[in-house]
């Protein structure tokens, strides 16, 4: 409701007075303070705050009357009562200086556009100079305990027991009666009044009292602590006609204040409380409404020891009070007891260093005008003991000058709601301050669009941006949904127009409209409107016009108008007006409509108009746009009244009038669901209780086709039913939608400490025939920590705000000011899920299936995982801690009811691992068994939630059953590549190993993205892949492994952890086994680089057992699939190839790389274009693949064929085999290749003197390769087969690659004597089936085939003794074989080392020479840049040598 803000202001008093000001009184408008000190009485001006006019009495006055002590206004603020220490009664009257007399004028520099326009205008701007004139006194004869200032009377308590009533007029002997206490009958109610018990009044005085106009009588404060309320029985006060009754059991009350609007009285008692009470209407008695007081939950030091309550001070609009105790501090409640701000705790109490301040301690306090301001006079601290003294004066020591000291402003800013409840069926939370606005919209969109948007916006919340940073244009698409309403915690601020407000200051009223983007506020006359899409404020620009007319009823938004309920000085009439946002702010485009009494109350539902009168009557209007003129204008017409009188006891206790379509029989809603959107029924809040009036449905009814829509009568109301007390706002929404019926047609309400309820709806489901015991609806209770401001409905939302507070130790020294003792405070939106608490109070009451149905309506929340946790834990914590056993818990329904939905594994676990081991045991119980949890874990696939419940498992399980779900659930992780869980896995098996189960590991909340990318390797040290076979020592054919794993402390010795570690190897063989059985190379690869397995040594006792190749065909075709390389196809005009000699290939691929077309060709795999139906699976690989090619090595391998530069031309591989015959134009209309490159090629190509036959040939042999990042995976892997003497599989690899020199180097080394004939016998028959399978499916393998038949040859020669092979299987047309020979084998060659080197006499399988891989090495990360593992785990990757240590790039 109310906010503080900024630092405290402190006015200073110009005068020099030793003395300091001790009471402060406020006129009835608030705009003048009159403060008193003990010979002074002065009067101060609100806007500016300036002092006006000071009294100084004479020695010998005071000396006569005594010192000043309290004073009160006359209610036309003419006259002053002030009561002197000598039970005198001193009367000033206060004296306007006439017309001109004013003591400030505002300047305005030279050239400003602002000039007086209007005489009538200045006095609004400037204090007026006003004097004092004192009159003749009253003796009274006994100290003055009490002044209370009616209409034109004036009632003085005195010590003796007497009660004073004076005229002030005739102040003389004529009009002055005294009535004395103990002839007043004081009872417990009024029905026992004539012979109930009684109180003994002798010598026992009123201490003070306050008069309530709602209830027509007096709240009184008793000389012994007593409570009473004293009614006048007639209109006169005389002692005949006073009746009392008094609160039993309460004897130390200190203070009181009454409320108006809500019929309440305020009693402060010695202990530190405040009790709040109302009367009884049926029987007159006073009853307890609600306490407030500090907890000790949230005050644990201070709640106790605040001494009596020394002043109660309601604020203006009655919604809050703030409390202020005799121990000094301030605290400010809602109406019905809901804490917002207290001043004893937190940064108000503390300062930095945890040393405490001393509370503020305050001897009187005002609100000022509408409740922006608190005026505080602060006492002057007393001498103390020495040891205290010193501190003492640092806290708050005088100003340095002999000015009085001051006064102290607090400036508040308080919610729309307070003034204008109309504001209740928005969803945006609209604050005003004195000269500003806060809202928390932002997005000039449609505040509902549909739900695809929504979701967007969600994505992107605007964390912590300052406001204007996300003002978007206003044909935005994003909706106003959650990530305007939720996205940051700062305000949207607008200052209001400052000529506006100069001369209209306070701001009475403030309005937003639905979405958010418009604000009207009016002040002391007319009012001004202000549009986001614009940044403008509308003004009236005809200054009379604003002038003569004040906004009486408030201000509300329907579509482009705004409604307002004004009175019309010219007329002297009360008038309902519409302007037109669009138009100039005018009267002439303004529709008037003539009202018969005062407007208190407006609102808007649909197209209806609610007005509530000062005669409790209520009207409806109906709004209806024309716009037939050029302008659109508005109808307005008198649909309906309802007269109230009989249940409203005084018109200013309405707080809030609202149409709903709410109403009680949900059953009319399932025949005819276009009656949800009619006005239904009216919510009045009378006082705090809401009363409903219905429309009455129980005579016949007319059906709506047989009447013309002209002459539709609107049915009658019912008589008003109460639904609920202690009520300081309402909810609802005009809305509907079929989905979110639970939450679009219920009332929200919020009831100060009591929290929130919600007048919820209950459905059938499926349209069944409802049950007739089941109520049409229900009101469910429920807590929240913060005030509600706004609700928003669909998405289960409480918007609100609070109060953040910024300590400043700037100032700290011996003369510490007040800015340094209070913090900066400023107001921060917040927001609170309630789902959750409806959810179970449905549950706690066997609505299971309403529960449901809502939950499953709420179920596409982004926050409804977080709801359904936030329920579990609840319940839990409520449950597992009670000392009592509770009969019937409700955790086994919860727990049932959230098996509904499909993140009940999720929400288990989540909760669990948020509370304390402790309750566990209590939790499983109600929901089963841990182990069968995490097995329906894995069956689901959902391995991070399955390892969230091992870690509760090894809590709760003994070491073997946690190892033994722990392996089960590394298995799975390795089966399904999650690499980031099994190197948790591995952690947490070591973990269990070697006995460190204190510290369970953290389980990865984000899976990471599955393997797809290319292995990140070699970054603990450089391998040069291009080393000569010479410099391999023999000795490095047979590798020991040497498995390199993080080891944790280990305490049972190295045996232990020797033995986990062989466990977890044993497993990481068997997955790398099952891999390389199924021929799946590129898992292998990513799980070597991922867990830094060692696949070279692995590889090296596999060579002769797993890692061998039983079908050459199956392996190639499968790894063509897994590392998406395209089939080769062959060109038709292939035998006539212009490139017959190979003379012309270097020079070509020189030329062709230092030309610009090299660099266009370079980058074609960026051109944007959509790929072919067939070619998604290639095209998605290429999308995942780095687009930033290392032009330095493609330029160093110019001296290599084309076949090592990237895959530029992409070939379409689902249909593999088909496309192995086919013309090069097929290929590049259907490549990714864009038009316009092509041309670029061909405007070179004359340069390079290249025929389109000869760019044919380049662009087929570009389309034969595959991706990038896949060659340079290849690559790596042929090294470590090689490297680990797997032949077979290096022979396969070489086949893909179409490398001769490693066929050639594989069969230089089989006739090494460690490589076993069954190797020899394995290759030999698999590249004669894939000659075989060549010629009949793919012919695109032919050539490479044709180019590496010597060396086939030289193997079948060497195999000749055993087994007769006919050679001319492998003789190609001679023609052919010469051309591709050349073609194919002459740069590859030229390159590489000479084939008679590598074949040495001991031929070692070593690292070997392997000459085309050097272009690869612009992608061997070496540099630590790319490094996203963490330090540790690098290092406990790179403890042994020959690990490597590799992830996904």
């Amino acid at each position: 409701m109310y906010f503080l803000t900024g630092w405290p202001r402190r006015l200073l008093c110009p005068l020099r007075s030793a003395e300091d000001p001790f009471h402060i009184q406020p006129s009835s408008q608030r705009f003048y303070f009159a403060l008193l000190s003990e010979t002074q009485l002065s009067i101060w001006f609100s806007r500016p705050s300036v002092l006006i006019v000071s009294y100084i009495d004479s020695a010998k006055a005071i000396a006569q009357f005594g010192f000043y002590q309290r004073a009160e206004w006359k209610p036309d603020d003419s006259m002053i009562a002030v009561a002197t220490a000598k039970g005198y009664i001193l009367l000033f009257s206060v004296l306007g200086g006439g017309d001109d007399k004013y003591l400030y004028e505002p300047v305005y520099p030279k050239g400003s556009p602002r000039v007086k326009v209007t005489p009538g205008l200045k006095e609004e701007q400037c204090a007026p100079a006003l004097s004092l004139e004192i009159k003749k006194p009253v003796d009274l004869e006994a100290p003055i305990t009490s002044l209370q200032s009616l209409q034109e009377e004036l009632l003085v308590c005195t010590a003796d027991g007497y009660l004073h009533v004076l005229h002030w007029d005739g102040l003389g002997g004529n009009g002055r009666k005294a009535i004395c206490l103990t002839t007043i009958p004081f009872s417990l109610d009024l029905q026992s009044a004539r012979g109930g018990p009684s109180l003994d009044l002798e010598g026992v005085h009123i201490r003070c009292m306050e008069y309530c106009e709602t209830l027509d009588g007096f709240a009184v404060v008793l000389s012994d602590g007593r409570l009473g309320f004293i009614t006048p029985l007639s209109s006169s006060i005389t002692a005949d006609q006073l009746q009392g009754v008094w609160a039993a059991d309460v004897s130390d009350g200190t203070c009181l204040a009454v409320n108006n609007k809500y019929r309440l009285m305020a009693f402060g008692c010695a202990s530190g409380s405040v009790l709040v009470y109302m009367i009884d209407t049926a029987t007159g008695s006073m009853q307890l409404s609600h306490k407030l007081e500090l907890t000790p939950k949230h005050y644990p030091d201070i709640y106790n020891k605040t001494g009596p309550v020394k002043l109660i001070c309601w604020s203006p609009d009655y919604s809050v009070a703030m409390v202020t105790w005799e121990c000094g501090g301030l605290s400010l409640w809602s109406v019905f007891g809901a804490q917002l701000i207290c001043t004893l705790g937190e940064d108000f109490a503390y300062r930095s260093d945890g040393t405490k301040k001393d509370p503020l301690k305050i001897s009187s306090m005002s609100w000022g005008a509408e409740g922006y301001h608190l005026w505080v006079l602060h006492t002057k601290r007393v001498k103390i003991k020495p040891e205290e003294a010193q501190q003492e004066e640092e806290t708050v020591s005088p100003p340095p000058s002999s000015l009085q000291a001051g006064i102290l402003q607090f400036h508040f800013i308080k919610s729309a709601l307070t003034v204008n409840p109309c504001t209740s069926n928005q969803e945006q939370v609209l604050l005003h301050g004195e000269d500003r606005l806060y809202l928390t919209c932002g997005d000039p969109a449609q505040a509902h669009s549909s739900s695809e948007t929504q979701q967007h916006s969600r994505l992107h919340l605007h964390d912590g941006s300052p406001p204007h940073h996300h003002h978007h244009h206003p044909d935005s698409s994003l909706s106003q949904g959650l990530s305007t309403l939720l996205g940051h915690k700062h305000w949207h601020v607008v200052q209001i127009h400052s000529t506006y407000l100069e001369s209209n200051w306070p701001i009475r009223f403030a309005a937003i409209n639905t979405a958010g983007q418009c604000m009207a506020v009016a002040g002391r006359r007319g009012f001004a409107h202000y549009s986001l899409f614009t940044r403008k404020w509308k003004l009236f620009g005809n200054i009379t016009q604003e002038q003569n007319m004040t906004v009486t009823g408030g201000l509300a938004w329907w579509n482009d108008f705004v409604v307002v309920a004004c009175y019309n000085f010219i007329d002297q009439q009360e008038e309902l007006r519409l302007y037109q946002r669009s138009s100039n702010l005018d009267n002439a485009f303004a529709s008037f409509t003539k009202l018969q009494s005062d407007t208190l109350l407006l609102n808007v539902f649909r197209d209806m108009v609610i007005l509530f009168r000062a005669d409790c009557s209520i009207c409806l209007y109906s709004i209806e746009r024309r716009s037939d003129g050029p302008k659109p204008t508005v109808s307005v017409e008198l649909l309906q009244e309802v007269s109230m009188s009989r249940y409203i006891p005084h018109p200013a206790l309405v707080v809030s009038v609202t149409l709903t379509s709410v109403r009680t029989e949900t059953g009319i809603t399932l025949k005819a669901p276009q009656q949800a959107c009619m006005a239904e029924s009216i919510m009045l809040n009378l006082a705090g209780q809401l009363i409903m009036l219905q429309r009455d449905r129980s005579g016949p009814q007319v059906r709506e086709k047989e009447t013309p829509a002209n002459s539709k009568k609107l049915l009658p109301f019912c008589p008003p039913v109460v639904l609920a007390q202690c009520v300081e706002n309402v909810w609802t929404t005009c809305r509907s939608d079929r989905k979110k019926r639970h939450l679009l047609e219920a009332l929200w309400l919020s009831c100060g400490e009591a929290g929130m309820k919600v007048w919820m709806p209950l459905f059938p489901r499926d349209h069944r025939k409802p049950h007739s015991f089941l109520s049409r609806r229900i009101m469910l209770p429920f807590y929240i920590n913060i005030y509600p401001l706004a609700v928003l409905f669909e998405d289960a939302l409480v918007l609100g705000a609070t109060n953040e507070t910024v300590l400043y130790d700037g100032l700290q020294g011996s003369s510490e000011p007040l800015e340094a003792l209070f913090p900066f405070c400023t107001v921060e939106r917040t927001s609170q899920i309630y789902l959750h608490h409806i959810l179970r109070q449905l549950l706690v009451r066997n609505l299971g299936e309403q529960a449901l149905m809502l939950a499953q309506s709420c179920a596409s929340l982004p926050y409804f995982p977080h709801v359904m946790e936030l329920m579990v834990h609840v319940v839990l914590e409520e449950e597992a801690t009670s000392r009592e056993p509770i009969p019937d818990p409700l955790l086994p329904t919860v727990a049932k009811f959230i098996t509904e939905f499909p993140l009940f594994l999720q929400t288990i676990v989540h909760c669990a691992r948020k509370t304390e081991y402790a309750l566990w045991n209590y939790l499983f119980a109600a929901v089963g068994n841990p182990k069968d949890l995490f097995e329906e874990c894995l069956m689901a696939q959902d391995l991070d939630t399955a390892a969230s419940y091992l870690i509760i498992l090894q809590n709760m399980e003994v070491p073997a059953v946690s190892r033994q779900h722990a392996t089960l659930l590394f298995n799975t992780a390795l089966e399904q590549s999650k690499w980031d869980l099994c190197r948790h896995m591995i952690r947490f098996l070591k973990a269990i190993g070697s006995g460190e189960t204190e510290t369970p590991p953290p389980t990865p909340t984000t899976q990471e993205p599955s393997s797809t990318g290319g292995f990140e390797f070699f970054r603990n040290r450089s391998i040069s892949l291009s080393q000569s076979a010479d410099s391999v020592t023999v000795g490095k054919f047979s590798l020991q492994k040497t498995f390199s794993m993080p080891t944790g402390p280990s305490n049972k010795g190295r045996d232990g952890e020797c033995a986990e570690n062989m466990y977890i190897d044993m497993m990481l063989w068997r997955h790398a086994r099952r891999l390389l059985e199924q021929v799946r190379l590129r898992d292998l690869g990513c799980f070597s680089a991922q867990l830094g397995f060692e696949l070279i040594g692995w590889l090296c006792r596999e060579r002769n057992r797993v890692a061998r190749v039983d079908d050459y065909v199956l392996a190639l075709k499968r790894l063509h699939k897994d590392f998406l390389w395209p089939f080769p196809v062959i060109s038709v005009g292939n035998v006539s190839s212009p490139l017959k000699n190979g003379r012309c290939r270097p020079v070509l691929s020189t030329q062709l790389l230092k030309s610009q077309s090299a660099d266009s060709l370079l980058h074609m795999d960026t051109a944007p274009s959509p790929p072919g139906p067939s070619s998604h699976t290639w095209m998605d690989g290429l999308s995942q693949r780095s687009k930033d090619m290392d032009a330095g090595s493609s330029a160093n391998s110019n001296r290599h064929s084309p076949q090592t530069h990237d895959a530029f031309l992409s070939l379409l591989t689902n249909k593999v085999e088909e496309y192995s015959i086919g013309s090069a134009t097929d290929l590049t209309e259907s490549s990714s290749v864009v038009d316009g490159d092509w041309t670029m090629v061909d405007e070179n190509s004359s340069a390079l003197g290249l025929s389109q036959a000869e760019l044919e040939h380049i662009s087929m042999e570009l389309a034969n390769k595959g991706p990038h990042k896949s060659q340079v995976q290849l690559r790596y892997l042929l090294h470590v087969f090689m490297e680990a003497g797997c032949l077979e599989w290096c022979v396969v690899i070489g086949l893909i690659l179409r490398d001769a020199n490693v066929i050639k180097q594989v069969i230089g080394f089989l006739d090494s004597p460690e490589v076993p004939a069954e190797t020899t016998q394995s290759i030999r028959s698999g590249l004669l089936s894939i000659d075989t399978w060549a010629s009949t499916d793919c012919l695109g393998y032919k050539p490479f085939l044709n180019l590496i038949q010597p060396h086939l040859q030289q193997l079948m020669m060497a195999s000749m003794a055993s087994e007769q092979v006919q050679p001319e299987a492998f003789q190609p047309s001679a023609c052919q074989s010469s051309k591709l020979g050349a073609a194919e084998g002459g740069p590859g060659g030229s390159a590489s080392a000479r084939p008679e080197d590598s074949r040495c006499a001991a031929a070692p399988l070593g690292l070997l020479a392997l000459p085309s891989l050097e272009p690869a090495g612009g992608f061997l990360r070496t540099a630590p840049t790319e490094d996203n593992r963490s330090p540790d785990q690098t290092e406990e990757f790179g403890e042994e040598e020959g690990s490597y240590d590799c992830t996904l790039s």
